[in-house]
């Protein structure tokens, strides 16, 4: 069974005091101190306030600038009148029957997008979006019917890992209000998948400051061996993410031929498959302790024949790598069908045989459309039959 639990009432967009005032959600503690300085905090003040807040925002997750009790009462005031800590609101929440949540949440402007929250028995994976709507148009991906409307601010990004942590209990001496399915772990949130909504290459500063912000250990504590980035293959961004966020890295990989590819992942036809493998080899830090994971979407007919496993074991040949097979979720007006299983089986072990872990995905979250490739929202609230209508 499927719960979708409104969030309550919301306050009309753009009617908000709060939605007026700039967040301090997403900030680094050099901007959190220049922020103090614009409020006139004295310069050899800055240093530690800023860490004052930082530990409140990101050790303990307060909400509330007025229980900050170390700050002076004046300056709780000024920020309280100055700045926000609010999260995305959610609007709904949808439990699976194998625990996975997906959350649609509402941004201060009114737009959405989704997150996803993959419980497992001793850890838990939050897949965060990095844009409202996507430009890439994967044929096989949801999302990519969605156009794209804007790219999120780090303090977005940041607010999704914050919100999450809100709703399982995830701070310090916090209690879940729902604790169905939850791990049974310290840490309910122990990796990030950049694997939502959008392409996170194409939002490339935003997703870097989010990102280290998050891996900071003297707050959210998401270091960059647990945050993993997936692009679709933006070839000349790939070793500069190397270099200026060094997280893990996904390659949405799909086909072993342009031809094919070019139709799967359109951004093939920019940096085709040579290109991009080559840009993967240049990946900083490249080492079997650091490997690269390949995501290879299993469609029926059209890529999984023996042939294009064993073309994709000579491709990946001399990259650390990890190939994640994922059998197709579908969704509405879907133009592909999953792969049959025994097939997908023949598949992964040509794959294994060559010496690459082949993990077969599974799927999490298909009742409420929140397994890999599903995630769609609606900037312009849409009646529900509408939103269910199949693509044309």
């Amino acid at each position: 069974m499927t719960l979708s639990l409104p969030s309550g009432e919301l306050a009309p967009v753009g009617k908000s005091e709060t939605a007026q005032k700039p967040s301090l959600v997403g900030l680094s503690r050099t901007d959190l101190a220049a922020r103090l300085a614009d409020l006139g905090v004295p310069e050899r003040q800055t240093r530690m306030r800023a860490r004052q807040l930082w530990s409140w925002l990101y050790v303990r997750g307060e909400t509330d600038f007025l229980a900050m009790t170390d700050i002076a009462t004046d300056l709780r005031g000024e920020l309280e009148a100055n700045f926000t800590l609010e999260r995305p609101a959610i609007v709904t929440e949808q439990v699976s029957l194998d625990g996975t949540r997906k959350w649609l949440l509402r941004l201060s402007d009114g737009k959405e997008i989704e997150t996803v929250y993959i419980p497992e028995e001793d850890r838990g994976t939050l897949c965060i979006s990095s844009q409202i709507g996507c430009t890439l148009t994967c044929s096989f991906c949801h999302t990519g019917t969605q156009k794209l409307v804007r790219n999120l601010s780090a303090g977005e990004i940041v607010g999704q890992i914050m919100l999450a942590r809100d709703r399982l209990g995830d701070w310090p001496g916090a209690t879940p209000p729902d604790p169905r399915g939850l791990p049974d772990a310290a840490r309910k949130i122990s990796n990030v998948v950049l694997m939502g909504m959008g392409e996170p290459l194409y939002n490339f500063d935003n997703v870097r400051d989010a990102c280290a912000v998050a891996a900071d250990g003297a707050g959210l504590a998401i270091g960059k061996r647990r945050t993993t980035l997936s692009t679709s293959g933006v070839a000349p961004e790939i070793p500069r993410w190397g270099e200026e966020a060094g997280t893990m890295l996904a390659i949405s990989l799909h086909a072993v031929r342009d031809d094919l590819r070019d139709t799967l992942v359109p951004i093939n036809k920019k940096w085709p498959i040579k290109e991009l493998l080559q840009a993967c080899r240049n990946y900083p830090g490249l080492s079997n302790a650091k490997r690269i994971t390949f995501e290879y979407v299993m469609l029926k007919g059209v890529n999984d024949s023996v042939a294009d496993a064993k073309e994709l074991v000579r491709l990946l040949a001399k990259i650390p790598a990890k190939i994640n097979l994922i059998p197709f979720n579908p969704w509405p007006g879907a133009p592909y069908e999953c792969s049959d299983w025994e097939q997908i089986e023949k598949f992964a072990e040509v794959v294994n045989r060559a010496g690459y872990a082949s993990p077969v995905r599974s799927p999490r979250g298909r009742d409420i459309m929140a397994a890999c490739g599903q995630l769609r929202s609606e900037s312009i609230r849409q009646r529900r039959s509408v939103q269910l209508a199949p693509s044309t």
